[in-house]
C-alpha cells in the first residue's frame, strides 16, 4: 500500500493555484508552479512565496531549558535573548549531525527550535530522553499546530509593509518578532532566509495559513511577487551555498567538515554532545572537507556523481549537490573531497555518464546578494 504523504494545511491552495505536487520527504508540496528557473530568478530579482509548513517546531520551556540546549547544541545559545535566534548543528557523540536547526529565545526560559521537516520524528526522539536530565523543562513538539510562509527577495520588505503596521524594516537579520498583526492574523515574524536574498519568514496558527497566504498574494501583486515550489528552494539555497540536511550534512560528516566551524562554540564552558569527538578532530586536523566546484568542461554534476582527481585516476570523493544555476548560469557542485584536495583552483573531475569531465575548487558561496548599509 502506498504512503499516505502528509499534507500541509496550505495543500488545496496549491491545487488551486496549479501547484505541481509531489513527495518531499512523506509531505505532499508544491515542487514548482510557472517553473523553477522562473521563480528560482523571480526571488533574486523581485520576492518569492513558499509554504515551508513542513517544517518543525519544538518548544522548550523551563528555568533549565538554556542548560539543555547548550547540552544538545553545538553553538553557545546563551548568546541569544528574547527576539534574537542562532543557528546550531545538533551532533551524535561521534560528531555526525542529527539535525541542522535555528533557535528563536522567545523569553529567558522558553525557546522555539525551527527543525527540517523530514527530521522532526528523530529530533524528537534524540531529544526526549535528555529532557528527563533537566528539572522542570517542558518539551513539546507543536509542529502540527503552527504555519509557515517564508517571503524572500529584495522586495520582501516592500510587501510586507502592505501587509502590517509594524516597521518590519527595523527587524534585524537573525531576529524576529512575536503577536505581529499581519493582514489581520497573529504571527511571529522572523528575519533569516534560505535563498541569499533578504527575507521574512510568518509564523500563524495553522487553520490560518491559507488566509494569510492569499493575504501576501494580493499585496505582492504590485511587487512582482511569484508563487514558488520547492524546486527553486533547492537552488537559489544552492547558489547561496547554504547546505541542505541528508546533502551537505548527515550524520556521516560532522560540522568541521561541512564548512560549519564558526557554529561550534569550544570556549562556550559547559560540555556539549559531540564536544570531545570534534575537539579530537579541530587538533588532528580534517581528512575531508566540503568544497564549492565549478565545470570546466561540459556536463552537470549531480547529487552522487563521484569526484576524481585532477588525473581522472582517482576517486576521492563525491558531489552533494549539483546542477546548473539560473541565476549565475554556471555549472555549480559542493562536494567533499580529502583535504589536500580542497585549495581553491585545484583541478578535479567529475565523472559524467561515464566521462571524467575537468572541473576546479571555487570559493563559495557562489551568489553572494549586495547588502545595503542602512
Amino acid at each position: 500500500m502506498a504512503e499516505v504523504l502528509k499534507k500541509t494545511p496550505l495543500y488545496e491552495t496549491h491545487v488551486k493555484n496549479g501547484g505541481r505536487i509531489v513527495d518531499f520527504g512523506g509531505w505532499a508540496l508544491p515542487v514548482q508552479f510557472t517553473g523553477i528557473k522562473e521563480e528560482h530568478n523571480g526571488c533574486r530579482t523581485h520576492a518569492a512565496l513558499w509554504d515551508v509548513s513542513n517544517m518543525g517546531e519544538l518548544l522548550v520551556e523551563g528555568k533549565e531549558a538554556l542548560d539543555l540546549l547548550q547540552m544538545i547544541l553545538v553553538n553557545d545559545v546563551s548568546k541569544i535573548y528574547p527576539g534574537k535566534l542562532i543557528y546550531s548543528p545538533m551532533c551524535y557523540p561521534d560528531g555526525g549531525i542529527v539535525d541542522d536547526l535555528l533557535v528563536m529565545c522567545l523569553a529567558e526560559d522558553k525557546y522555539w527550535l525551527i527543525v527540517n521537516g523530514a527530521n522532526i520524528e528523530k529530533d524528537v526522539e534524540w531529544i526526549q530522553p535528555i529532557v528527563r536530565y533537566f528539572n522542570g523543562t517542558v518539551f513539546k513538539d507543536i509542529s502540527g499546530n503552527i504555519a509557515q510562509l517564508a517571503i524572500q527577495g529584495p522586495n520582501s520588505v516592500k510587501i510586507m509593509e502592505q501587509l502590517t503596521q509594524y516597521p518590519v524594516n527595523e527587524i534585524r537579520y537573525y531576529h524576529g518578532i512575536e503577536d505581529v498583526d499581519v493582514a489581520g492574523v497573529v504571527c511571529l515574524v522572523t528575519r533569516t532566509g534560505y535563498t541569499g536574498e533578504d527575507g521574512f519568514e510568518l509564523y500563524c496558527q495553522a487553520d490560518k495559513g491559507p488566509e494569510l497566504y492569499e493575504a501576501v498574494v494580493e499585496a505582492g501583486k504590485g511587487h512582482g511577487l511569484v508563487l514558488a515550489g520547492l524546486g527553486c528552494r533547492d537552488t537559489l539555497r544552492f547558489e547561496a551555498s547554504m547546505s541542505l540536511y541528508g546533502h551537505e550534512l548527515d550524520e556521516d560528516h560532522t560540522p568541521l567538515e561541512a564548512g560549519l566551524g564558526r557554529t561550534v562554540a569550544f570556549d562556550k564552558g559547559t560540555y556539549f554532545i559531540g564536544s570531545k569527538a570534534l575537539m579530537k578532530q579541530r587538533e588532528k586536523g580534517l581528512k575531508v572537507k566540503l568544497v564549492g566546484i565549478e565545470m570546466v568542461g561540459k556536463g552537470v554534476p549531480r547529487n552522487g556523481y563521484k569526484v576524481f582527481d585532477e588525473a581522472g585516476e582517482k576517486e576521492i570523493g563525491y558531489v552533494t549537490t549539483g546542477t546548473f544555476t539560473p541565476y549565475l548560469k554556471k555549472y555549480l557542485a559542493m562536494a567533499y573531497v580529502p583535504v589536500e584536495h580542497s585549495q581553491r583552483g585545484a583541478g578535479l573531475n567529475i565523472e559524467i555518464r561515464g566521462r571524467k569531465v575537468p572541473a576546479r575548487v571555487v570559493r563559495m558561496p557562489f551568489y553572494r546578494r549586495e547588502v545595503k548599509k542602512r
